[in-house]
């Protein structure tokens, strides 16, 4: 598959708004395909829910994949937490991950390149594909999977962002139905700068969880400490 088409085809994605699902599994074709020899791909997601694979190409992949996290390290892993690309031409011979390298060489994983998912500087996971034969990836590989990932990241930053939005969106439409105190306190930070309601709502949420209290409660707090400033200031 031409490189251009390729990012091109994820580009579209992304832009269409497509499931999650769906974008990873363009992700680990579009690996597969513009890597000549590759065995399979798959993407590792790391986040507060642990590490991860999805859509994997193959069970081969699942299972070297699987092996990362239960050994805690490899390639993968290591592209993730430095942020660099990791490539290894020969798992009989590599030294870095000697656990993980003889493991997976049941496997007939001889090869491997993997990219980081950096999106706003953080990393949220890597990219890689896998290849029977040694020496398998070089240079322009190496460019290659640096591009996808790229565009990988974007795409997988924005989808969740869109499901994030639908929560908050969820979330407030359920909160202004029934708690006017919200409702208050969402007008409260609109009058404060608040771009939107979803983002005011999204704010008094942030509070919520970072002092494991409920948002109303949040909300409440906001109201009263408004109503106090606001009988200070009146002339006596």
């Amino acid at each position: 598959m031409d490189l251009s088409a390729a990012l091109a085809q994820m580009s579209g994605l992304m832009l269409s708004r497509e499931t999650v699902d769906t974008a990873l599994e363009l992700v680990t074709s579009l690996a597969s395909a513009t890597t000549a020899g590759t065995l399979g791909a798959a993407v590792t997601i790391v986040d507060e829910h642990g590490k991860r694979s999805r859509a994997a190409s193959n069970q081969a992949v699942e299972e070297a994949d699987a092996l990362q996290y239960e050994l805690d390290e490899g390639p993968c892993l290591t592209a993730w937490a430095t942020r660099e690309l990791v490539r290894i031409d020969d798992t009989t011979t590599d030294g870095r991950w000697p656990r993980w390298n003889t493991a997976v060489q049941a496997l007939g994983v001889r090869s491997v390149l993997s990219a980081p998912l950096i999106v706003g500087g953080e990393a949220i996971g890597a990219m890689k594909v896998y290849c029977e034969r040694p020496m398998n990836y070089g240079p322009h590989d190496e460019h290659i999977m640096g591009l996808l990932a790229e565009q990988a990241a974007i795409l997988l930053s924005n989808t969740q962002s869109l499901q994030e939005a639908r929560r908050l969106g969820r979330e407030l439409t359920g909160a202004l139905a029934s708690r006017d105190t919200i409702a208050q306190a969402v007008g409260v930070l609109l009058g404060r700068g608040a771009a939107s309601a979803h983002e005011a709502f999204a704010t008094l949420a942030a509070a919520a969880r970072q002092t494991n209290r409920p948002v109303e409660e949040i909300a409440r707090a906001l109201l009263t400490t408004v109503l106090a400033r606001s009988a200070d200031s009146q002339p006596r």
